[in-house]
């Protein structure tokens, strides 16, 4: 039978761990990576048209993008969503493949520590190894792989298909006209936690081992909380 020990520190790190593992993955499918030019109905640069029609800014992402049908009669101008690459080779740079790969095995890692962190409430330990340690150590290893990611990813911006979003002045580390989006800002904030994430399971692990815990789990206390 399972005896639920939850510390506030263990209970935190958990919730922590989970938010993480989702905000990565969010910003990771979005499509809200560089925001492009306003764009006209016509599909002309804003400026051209003396900021008379309305605008809409297209977004692309790693591999998929938002743009807006021109719309014609019968079908209403609406925004489109979804991937432009249909498969891993057609994804617009080199560089942005590499930062696929690495955002999907930290995102991967992330995942899995979120699902495990669920059940340290019953088992704090396997083969004599703590699970949070073991949790901390490949959260460590996950916010590697996101930082090799993040590091890539704007060295593709002078690919070709950035090019025609963000404008001939874009370049590697240059986003010429566009902006950054949110999940670029959500996968950097995401990256920074996954390392608040692997210091904080040390101490959710002092907090759950502590002589004070091991104490008030005797009195048969399951939900213990210790700041």
């Amino acid at each position: 039978m399972c005896h639920v020990i939850v510390t506030c520190r263990s209970m935190l790190w958990t919730l922590l761990s989970i938010v993480v593992a989702f905000a990565e993955l969010i910003a990771f499918m979005s499509a809200d990576w560089l925001i492009g030019k306003a764009k006209t109905r016509g599909g002309t640069d804003l400026e051209e048209q003396g900021g008379l029609s309305e605008p809409h800014h297209p977004t692309l992402g790693i591999y998929a993008r938002c743009i807006r049908n021109p719309g014609v009669q019968h079908v209403p101008r609406e925004t489109l969503c979804g991937p432009y690459a249909e498969n891993f080779g057609e994804i617009a740079s080199g560089f942005w493949q590499a930062t696929a790969i690495f955002l999907a095995a930290g995102i991967f890692i992330l995942c899995m520590v979120a699902l495990v962190s669920v059940f340290t409430m019953c088992v704090q330990s396997i083969m004599k190894k703590s699970i949070f340690n073991v949790c901390g150590l490949l959260q460590g290893i996950a916010g590697l792989f996101l930082i090799l990611g993040l590091i890539l990813y704007p060295a593709g911006w002078g690919c070709q298909k950035a090019v025609a979003y963000c404008g001939h002045y874009a370049s590697a580390y240059k986003p010429g006209d566009c902006s950054l989006g949110w999940a670029f800002y959500t996968a950097i904030g995401g990256m920074v936690l996954t390392f608040i994430c692997a210091i904080f399971s040390a101490q959710a692990e002092i907090a759950t081992s502590s002589d004070k815990v091991q104490e008030e789990i005797e009195e048969g206390k399951n939900l213990i909380c210790l700041l």
